[in-house]
């Protein structure tokens, strides 16, 4: 299984849009869902989460009022909805799955075993 990050683009502060995280495989199962960003010369940071079986999600606080991510079961997919996107949103968004069982935090980088190439925002001011 793979994923496939898509959506991404550059866009004007304010502007907003929509990025997807499709699995290659309909057997796809998951835990988790995530997206993190990394910025150039910055680390990966959390940005949403999902349980992909369960309800619940987290949003950073960065974030948080403007981006929702959300799960299509019948697709096999997760979107992130970016709205009143800020040039301090722009770097490289990637999704990540965790597909076995953990209790660990949905924040945790290292709790996502299964990753998608990534889709560049960028946001001009």
């Amino acid at each position: 299984v793979q994923l496939q990050a898509s959506g991404g683009g550059l866009v004007q502060a304010g502007d907003s849009l929509r990025l997807s995280c499709a699995a290659s495989d309909r057997t796809f199962s998951a835990y988790a869902v995530a997206w993190f960003r990394q910025a150039p010369g910055k680390e990966r940071e959390f940005v949403a989460a999902i349980r992909w079986q369960r309800s619940g999600t987290a949003t950073a606080d960065s974030v948080k009022g403007r981006f929702t991510i959300s799960r299509d079961y019948a697709e096999n997919t997760a979107y992130l909805q970016m709205n009143s996107l800020r040039p301090e949103d722009t770097g490289i968004y990637f999704c990540g799955a965790r597909t076995t069982y953990f209790s660990g935090s949905l924040y945790n980088l290292r709790e996502y075993n299964l990753w998608g190439q990534g889709t560049q925002v960028t946001v001009s001011s």
